[in-house]
């Protein structure tokens, strides 16, 4: 497919897209490293288990060992980057780094979420984990005025109890950076619903949820997300169109939880590259994304991993472009929607869309001769 603007004015080239004003809502911490930092990380832990030693071939290995089309293959890299990361030192740094990046790839608002437990192998404490990471977000945005939130995940696989003490920590921090809590790993086997009662006591303080929902199972996942735990938002959700019944590719009816997700404007933190990486959705030409746009939910495009599917928010877009016929006004609706749906305050939504997004995309479209 052409990468001309529907107006046929101009081409949406990757260095355009790269300058469009983006939002990033769903990227996992330890899943976005530089390889080059891997490397230098390990060596300075003295960890000697990375299976390549130049930045390429450790980049290409993530990045081949990911995209096998089934989550549980797609997650065996983390041990590696978890590994690398535990320390202020290390944890600091990656935080830094990835603000760093997202102000070179043109995104002007990221959220970034990880699971604190994982990060506290070596001696670190829950609290220093969390003051570590937030300290080198707080340092990248002030220094590239890239807007930040973190997220902390409890899994779905381990205890109810754990859930809970991931929930109280999140809490905890809401003043210093902290935005929200989340749930994580594989669906199969291990429902939203065992974790209830962290999610219970999350919303009783007022405090906002997303969940992993319809990545790895289907409808019924997102169904108890919402339901049973409270989600504001779902990640990934693909196989919510299993609740829609299409005939040749168009949208004959909703059923009630996917008519629900688009009158409540339930969020979807739609992965282009890493839903097929992971098997949620065949290939990317029978991802659901274009069906949920054109039918009016609310989408958003977000990175998922960028170490392990090899992507940033500009080649999400271009996928976007490329593959399901986007236009700049699409673009533009989906870094909107991700700002409306971010779980920053209202009016530094309102400011950022009205200041940022907006005149970013009016200049956009004034240089295509739009």
């Amino acid at each position: 497919m052409s990468k001309l603007e529907s107006n046929g004015r101009g081409p949406l080239t990757r260095e355009l897209l790269r300058r469009a004003p983006k939002v990033l809502l769903h990227e996992h911490l330890d899943g976005g490293l530089r390889p080059a930092t891997v490397l230098e990380l390990a060596a300075e832990a003295r960890y000697a288990d990375l299976p390549e030693s130049s930045p390429e071939k450790l980049g290409e290995w993530f990045h081949l060992g990911a995209a096998r089309g089934e989550l549980g293959l797609y997650l065996e890299g983390f041990r590696h980057t978890i590994a690398v990361m535990q320390t202020h030192a290390s944890l600091e740094r990656v935080a830094f780094e990835f603000i760093e990046d997202m102000a070179k790839d043109g995104v002007i608002h990221a959220e970034v979420r990880f699971a604190p437990h994982f990060h506290t192998q070596k001696g670190l404490g829950l609290d220093a984990v969390m003051r570590s990471v937030l300290k080198g977000l707080r340092r990248g945005s002030q220094q590239f005025d890239v807007g930040f939130g973190l997220i902390v995940c409890a899994m779905r696989n381990e205890p109810e109890a754990l859930s809970m003490k991931m929930a109280e920590l999140a809490v905890t921090y809401r003043n210093e950076g902290c935005v929200g809590f989340d749930l994580a790993g594989e669906e199969a086997g291990n429902p939203a619903s065992d974790h209830q009662r962290a999610f219970e006591f999350a919303k009783r303080e007022n405090f906002a949820i997303t969940i992993h929902a319809g990545e790895s199972f289907g409808p019924k996942s997102i169904w108890q997300a919402l339901h049973f735990c409270g989600a504001h938002r779902i990640g990934h959700g693909t196989r919510l169109v299993e609740d829609i019944v299409l005939y040749e590719g168009k949208v004959i009816k909703l059923e009630p939880l996917a008519q629900y997700v688009l009158d409540h404007r339930i969020p979807l933190e739609i992965c282009l590259s890493s839903n097929v990486h992971t098997g949620a959705t065949e290939s990317l030409e029978k991802h659901p994304f274009p069906i949920f746009l054109r039918q009016g939910f609310r989408v958003t495009l977000n990175t998922d991993n960028r170490l392990m599917s090899r992507t940033t928010m500009t080649d999400e877009y271009l996928l976007a472009v490329e593959r399901f016929g986007c236009t700049l006004a699409d673009l533009e609706k989906i870094s909107i929607n991700g700002m409306k749906s971010a779980f920053a305050h209202y009016d530094s939504r309102v400011k950022t869309i009205f200041e940022r997004i907006k005149p970013g995309f009016a200049a956009l479209r004034s240089e295509l001769g739009a």
